[in-house]
């Protein structure tokens, strides 16, 4: 009898940056000089063991993230698309996406990058005001990143825009003006992040000195609802807390993600789900290299998940979807009961405070709860 798998999700790190923004704690690194040949044949590799443990699946969508991945030649970027392609097969309407920052220097890749597969690209221009840009430690200016814009759409079908928003002394019409600039920007896709201060970064010892002053918890839920709203004025409604697309345009990889289907991580720090085992690598790049030299994989964890924490996490996930998350589903795959992944009670009080709604077997968080979605979790996730 045949056995059929969901698609797989493949998410490529590359861990190397430019500069280390100030806002910034993903597992990026300055380097003087990257030998591209040890890492393609590293990176090879630790696809290679992952694939081992998972024949049979086909790839639906892979995602090089980082770090910077539009540093990446694009030559490698195809060596690494060719390899999953011959591993497992690519789903025939498979999404290839890649970070880019959008610099004239990256932009200038984008046409190879789209020959070498690459069918949607992700660019980190994260503000259209050039003070902005230096506050928060971008080496773009505006001009420089519309025009990169401008190349990412000539050359691929698919494009997303990041943006911050909720920035120290940003005002809701000042957010307002910078939203309706970046939707007339033609983008199916919009990334719009609420800046975070996270522990270890250089903005958080800025905070801790006195020296930047985060934007209040109210002002910054005005910002939030004004963006939900635009948006779907706009016709690219939120389909999960921070990420808005055109009907059809959602990323494909990440609904993986927030789905809670297998994905697979490969180089340094990366995480994945594979069969109900959580997967860790390396975080440092030299100490990833190093593990792949010696055991063929870049692996510092593997964690078999019991039933209760899978549900838990796809609990979690599926409710930053517009769409909800369907609990008998949950309950099938983990072997649990409903009432063992959610409680009652918790949900019921949610619901009749109007920040929850179960359809069917799904709940549902609404437009009201977005805004206080942690709450949320504490209260209805068991």
């Amino acid at each position: 009898m045949t056995q059929h798998y969901a698609p797989l999700a493949l998410y490529i790190h590359w861990p190397f940056c430019v500069a280390k923004c100030p806002y910034c704690d993903f597992n990026s690194h300055v380097r003087t000089g990257v030998d591209h040949t040890a890492w393609e044949q590293a990176l090879l590799a630790d696809m290679a063991h992952e694939f081992a443990l998972t024949q049979g699946q086909r790839v639906g969508s892979i995602f090089f993230g980082g770090g910077t991945p539009s540093l990446m030649p694009p030559r490698l970027v195809g060596a690494l698309i060719d390899s999953a392609a011959r591993h497992w097969g690519l789903m025939p309407d498979v999404e290839i996406t890649l970070e880019a920052n959008p610099s004239s220097v990256e932009a200038a890749r984008f046409a190879d990058l789209a020959a070498a597969g690459v069918n949607r690209v992700s660019l980190g221009v994260q503000a259209l005001e050039d003070e902005a840009l230096h506050r928060l430690g971008r080496v773009h200016d505006v001009a420089e990143a519309l025009a990169a814009l401008g190349v990412a759409q000539a050359n691929f079908a698919r494009v997303n825009i990041d943006l911050i928003y909720a920035r120290p002394g940003q005002s809701v019409e000042a957010w307002r003006a910078e939203l309706e600039r970046a939707l007339a920007l033609g983008t199916e896709h919009l990334s719009l992040y609420q800046l975070t201060i996270e522990p270890g970064t250089r903005f958080a010892t800025e905070v801790a000195m006195g020296r930047l002053h985060p934007l209040d918890a109210d002002a910054a839920a005005d910002q939030f609802e004004l963006t939900r709203a635009m948006t779907a004025a706009a016709g690219l409604p939120a389909y999960e807390v921070s990420n808005h697309a055109q009907p059809g345009a959602e990323s494909h990889h990440n609904l993986a993600y927030w789905r809670y289907q297998d994905y697979l991580g490969i180089g340094p720090g990366a995480h994945g789900r594979r069969g109900g085992v959580a997967t860790l690598r390396l975080k440092k790049p030299e100490n990833w290299l190093s593990a792949v030299a010696r055991h063929g994989h870049g692996l510092v964890e593997e964690t078999l998940l019991e039933p209760r924490d899978r549900a838990r996490e796809a609990l979690i996930m599926g409710l930053r979807l517009r769409e909800g998350v369907d609990v008998a589903r949950i309950a099938a795959r983990t072997g649990l009961r409903a009432a063992d992944i959610i409680d009652d009670a918790g949900v019921a009080q949610i619901e009749a405070q109007g920040l929850l709604r179960r359809a069917a077997d799904h709940l549902i968080v609404t437009e009201a709860g977005m805004l206080l979605l942690d709450s949320i979790l504490r209260e209805a996730v068991r």
